[in-house]
Formats: structure tokens, C-alpha cells, sequence
């Protein structure tokens, strides 16, 4: 969503206004796609980065607004909750040695985080979902100030009509109900971007969804929840639940959730994304700008669509579209919203040259993927990869279905190594970061894999659930910092 508003009292001529707006922003964007007045040629990839705060007992602090301050950076901004920030790297093109300056960005900017966060004697995590965390942390209280946040709370309560019912069954059982959607703040993401042009936008985007699912397997790290052992990556379920505006009864119907993995692949492009999220979803945030898009358009100046990007910034695919302008030019991207942050800066940075890595390899493939798998068969693939992580059985095409350890080792790893020797990457970043990658498959061992084992010896050592909780993520804390990638992580202290 990223902007800030004045006001959270909508009227219904408000929405009226809006979705004529939206309409037209709608027209004008496939104009610009007609004239081809779209940059072009230009693989930039950039990373935005969610983290928790906490305090030195492993309990998360509403800070947020301190070290933000403190920090007094563009680079971070607030997150939905005060225990939560983001920061995004610089954009930069996928090749040479990318990587690792995004490695060294990366560190750089936790340290930055982390130095000013020890100020207020809080510190920072990467971590899917915080284990620690209770139903008194996920309230209304701790919303971040910004008036954004509490209109967002505000219109999916009122779309919905009733209380957010969080139901999740997994290893263990939750069931849970609320009145804010500050559930959906456990929820701690690494978002990845890539500009790609109009004409390929179709193939990367079908490749961004045929990979999604051996992408959670292999980096799932967000196994509990308000004291229950779930899912390998919760974070998919409860980001779904935790903001759905449906009702049980709507959802019965088929009415499409905001939280949307698709139903198709592309055939035609990234218009289709921006048709389907105007015919499909209903407003929440109708903030329509004095702008006048066609005449802009006329006037030989760039629109901004800030209708069509406020509206598509709240339905929240796991691949979604982004018009933006940079330069002088409008661009597309593809956001990757599906990984989990943490569990170490190598960790992250391998998981970065992973995803682009397989979308280069399967975008430029000569057969594609999507060709001969069926979308339902990617979307299941998507949700059995979050159910299990590691542990999970996936489809591809020509191998039926098989352990997604087994699929990332001997089919995809040589995939992306391909991918992106095209693209240019240097052998050292190709080596360093999808040999983590293949050292974190060959053990079993991502950052819900360690976690799991690791509850499970100290409830045998005898602790109580609250007490290895803490001792949980304080350890994870610990060799979070250390910088040693997970698949070497020491279950016992």
C-alpha cells in the first residue's frame, strides 16, 4: 500500500468516485501498453526486508517509531505493527557479482537497524513469525501510527462485518478469533522485485507461480504460532486469514480472497492481473487524487494511475503486478511476496539468487513449464510447500511427484545455476549462494526444519512450552547474528 492519507472516513460517493477513477487509470494503462511507451531491456532486480524488534528476553517491543526516528532514513519505513519495520535495498541489475552487493547492503542495513534498536534496548530478528508471541501482542494497540494502517484495519472490518476468525490446522490445532488485523503483523516477509518488459511479462510471471511452491519448501521458516506448532510456513495460511474480508458464506460462494495465489496462467500479460483485480474486488482504501490521467496522457506527460496502484497494493498476490515510475519512464515489475525473512543474511541473499536464478530458467525456457503442468497442480504445489517445507512431496512436469528436496538438488539447482550463468552472474555468486542452497536440501535442515527440532529437545529436557519458547528464539536470535547459514545451526546449545 506505502502511502500515507489524511483521512479514514469514507463516503459511499467516495467509492463511486473511485472506481470510475480506478476505471479510467485502467484505460490509460493499456494505452501506455499499446504506444509501447514502457522502459525496456532493463533486469533490475531490489529486495525489501520486514523485521521484528524485540527485547533481550525474546518478547517483541513496540519501538518501531524510535528507531525509525533515530534511524532517520527513507530506506526504513514502518510496518503494520509498532514491533515491525522494512527496509529496501538499492535497485540494482541482475548480473556480475549482484549478489553479493546485496549481501553486504543487507548487513549493512540490519547493522545500521540493530545499532540504533540497542538504543532502546531492543534488538532486531529476521524471522517468518516470532515464536514468542501472544494474543495480548497481535491487539489493536500495538497498529502503527501511521492513519494508513488504522484505515486499512478499519475497511477490512467493515468489508467483512464481523470479527477475523483464524482457523489453522497443522501439527497442532489454532483456532483463534480477532478484531484487528494485527495477525497479520506476525507475518514477516522478504519481498523481491524484478523489472520486466511488457512482452515477457506473462512468461515471468508464470514462471514466478510454477516456482513458488519448491521456493517455500526450501526456505520455510515461520513454524509457529501463538504457542502452536502449525505449519512449516504458517505465515501463508495467516496472512491469508488474518485480512480476509470474505465471510464464511462468501467464501462458500467462491468470492476470490485478497490474499490470492490465481487461477490461471497468463496468456496475454500483465493487463490481465490489472483487469482481474478491478472486475474481481470491491475498494477498501477509495482515496481518488485531483489527477487527470488521459489528460496527461494528452498533455504528453507521465500518469502515475495512483488509483490503479493504491487498489492493486491492496490485493495481495504472491506475485503481483507493480506499475511504478523511474527515470522518466513507466516500468513493470513482478513482486515476489512468498519468502519468509531470515533466517541469516546469507540465508536471505541465497534465497534471493535462487528465485531469480529459476525465474530466468524457466521464463527463457524453450519448453515451458507451465505448457504442461496445469495451474491448479502449481497452486497445490504452493500450499503442500508451506504445509510440510522440506517434508513435502511436490509435482513437475515429466518427474510426477517427488521430495522437494530431491526436485531443488537434482532438477531446479542446475535449473537456476543455468539461469543465471545467462543472465551473466558471476560463478562465484552462481557458487557461494546456490551451493547454500544445496547444502540447506541435502541436510533437511531451513529455518522451520531447525526450530522444530529444536522445541521438541527442549520440551524433552523438560521445559514448559513458555519457557522453550523463549529459550527457542532467543538461541535463533543468537545465531541469527552469528551469520552461519541454517543448515549448520547446532540443535543443541
Amino acid at each position: 500500500m506505502g502511502r500515507d492519507i489524511e483521512s479514514i472516513e469514507f463516503t459511499r460517493e467516495d467509492r463511486r468516485r473511485y472506481r470510475e477513477k480506478v476505471k479510467v487509470c485502467l484505460q490509460v494503462l493499456r494505452q501506455l501498453m499499446d504506444e509501447g511507451r514502457f522502459s525496456t531491456g532493463q533486469r533490475t532486480l531490489g529486495v525489501e526486508l520486514e523485521i521484528y524488534l524485540t527485547d533481550d528476553h525474546a518478547q517483541v517491543l513496540p519501538v518501531n517509531a524510535e528507531v525509525l526516528d533515530a534511524l532517520a532514513s527513507p530506506e526504513f519505513q514502518t510496518e503494520l505493527a509498532q514491533f515491525n519495520m522494512e527496509f529496501a535495498t538499492s535497485p540494482r541489475a541482475v548480473v556480475g557479482d549482484c549478489f553479493t552487493h546485496v549481501e553486504d547492503e543487507l548487513r549493512q542495513s540490519l547493522d545500521r537497524a540493530n545499532e540504533k534498536a540497542r538504543d532502546v534496548d531492543a534488538r532486531v530478528i529476521m524471522i517468518g513469525i516470532l515464536p514468542t508471541l501472544t494474543d495480548f501482542d497481535v491487539t489493536e494497540q500495538n497498529l502503527s501510527a501511521n492513519p494508513r494502517y488504522k484505515a486499512l484495519n478499519d475497511a477490512i472490518l467493515n468489508a467483512r462485518g464481523e470479527d477475523l476468525v483464524i482457523d489453522i490446522a497443522g501439527d497442532e490445532n489454532l483456532s483463534a478469533v480477532t478484531n484487528s488485523i494485527v495477525f497479520e503483523a506476525a507475518c514477516t516477509s522478504m519481498q523481491l522485485h524484478l523489472q520486466v518488459d511488457p512482452g515477457d511479462f506473462a512468461r515471468y510471471w508464470n514462471a514466478a507461480q510454477a516456482l513458488s511452491g519448491p521456493l517455500v519448501a526450501v526456505a520455510a521458516n515461520s513454524p509457529f504460532f501463538l504457542g502452536k506448532r502449525l505449519h512449516h510456513e504458517t505465515r501463508i495460511a495467516l496472512f491469508q486469514q488474518a485480512i480476509d474480508t470474505r465471510t464464511e458464506e462468501l467464501a462458500e460462494q467462491g468470492v476470490r480472497p485478497r490474499v490470492w495465489f490465481g487461477e490461471r496462467w497468463l496468456t496475454d500479460g500483465v493487463f490481465e492481473l490489472f483487469e482481474e483485480n478491478v472486475r474481481y474486488f470491491p475498494s477498501l482504501l477509495p482515496i481518488t487524487e485531483s489527477t487527470d490521467p488521459e489528460g496527461m496522457l494528452v498533455d504528453g506527460q507521465l500518469p502515475a494511475l495512483e488509483e490503479l496502484t493504491l487498489h492493486n497494493g491492496t490485493i495481495y498476490r504472491w506475485n503481483r503486478p507493480v506499475y511504478d515510475i523511474a527515470g522518466g519512464e513507466p516500468h513493470l515489475r513482478i513482486e515476489n511476496r512468498v519468502l519468509p525473512a531470515g533466517p541469516t543474511v546469507i540465508d536471505c541473499t541465497a534465497n534471493i539468487a535462487l528465485y531469480y536464478g529459476l525465474l530466468g530458467g524457466l521464463a527463457e525456457a524453450s519448453a515451458p513449464v507451465w505448457e504442461a503442468m496445469s495451474f491448479q497442480a502449481a497452486e497445490s504445489n504452493f500450499f503442500e510447500a508451506a504445509r510440510y517445507g522440506m517434508g513435502s512431496r511436490l509435482y513437475w512436469p515429466g518427474l510426477g511427484t517427488l521430495p522437494a528436496a530431491e526436485l531443488m538438488v537434482r532438477h531446479l539447482l542446475p535449473l537456476a545455476r543455468k539461469g543465471l550463468e545467462e543472465w551473466g552472474v558471476d560463478a562465484a555468486d552462481i557458487d557461494r549462494y546456490l551451493g547454500t542452497i544445496e547444502q540447506r536440501a541435502l541436510s533437511g535442515q531451513n529455518g522451520a526444519a531447525w526450530q522444530i527440532a529444536a522445541h521438541e529437545r527442549l520440551l524433552a529436557e523438560g521445559m514448559d512450552r513458555a519457557e522453550a519458547a523463549i529459550t527457542l528464539t532467543t538461541r535463533y536470535a543468537d545465531l541469527h547474528e552469528s551469520g552461519v547459514p541454517v543448515h549448520q545451526w547446532p540443535v543443541v546449545a
